[in-house]
């Protein structure tokens, strides 16, 4: 890695763990977009880590309060969200988006929402009970919320932080196997 992109990824780091660390409305979150776009710019190890690592400071840290048991489960959803970012990077040969590709990201915003609010459902459901879908029927206006405004985050935001990260490294993104 340069110089730059080590800043990039520390800057995106330290953006992701101070957003989530803030006071804000419950399930509306910026990290899921800023770890698939880490593991679609820096590929899937950096966005497993990423998710990971955020995670698992927020569980820690976070203005709600510990997360305890329901930690790991939360490091598993957001780990999965690095990785898919990353998983889809590899299915272009350049960066150069089209109005599909829009679709397919907002799709993907929203799908990994909720493979995320299943797992730490199915944790929370796991940990405490009762069984998982009164979990998922207590839990369905969080769940709402949080895809609906990761939808929304994605569809407006992943292409416009993407070009601007381009412009910053100077061009197209490298290609990352990791």
């Amino acid at each position: 890695m340069d110089t730059r992109e080590i800043t990039l990824l520390s800057v995106i780091t330290a953006l992701c763990i101070g957003i989530q660390l803030t006071p804000r409305p419950p399930n509306v979150e910026f990290t899921s977009l800023l770890v698939f776009l880490t593991g679609f710019l820096f590929g899937v190890r950096f966005g497993i880590f990423l998710g990971a690592l955020v995670m698992f400071v927020n569980g820690l840290l976070s203005p709600w309060g510990f997360a305890g048991g329901i930690l790991p489960f939360q490091i598993l959803g957001m780990a999965i969200i690095g990785l898919a970012g990353g998983v889809y990077r590899r299915t272009f040969k350049s960066i150069d988006f089209s109005l599909e590709h829009l679709l397919e990201v907002t799709l993907l915003g929203a799908f990994f929402t909720l493979v995320y609010d299943f797992i730490t459902n199915a944790g929370h459901a796991l940990l405490f009970g009762p069984d998982l879908i009164a979990v998922i029927i207590t839990g369905a206006l969080f769940t709402l919320i949080h895809v609906l405004s990761n939808t929304l985050m994605f569809a407006f935001a992943f292409i416009p932080l993407v070009e601007v990260i381009k412009k910053f490294l100077g061009g197209d993104v490298k290609w990352r196997k990791g």
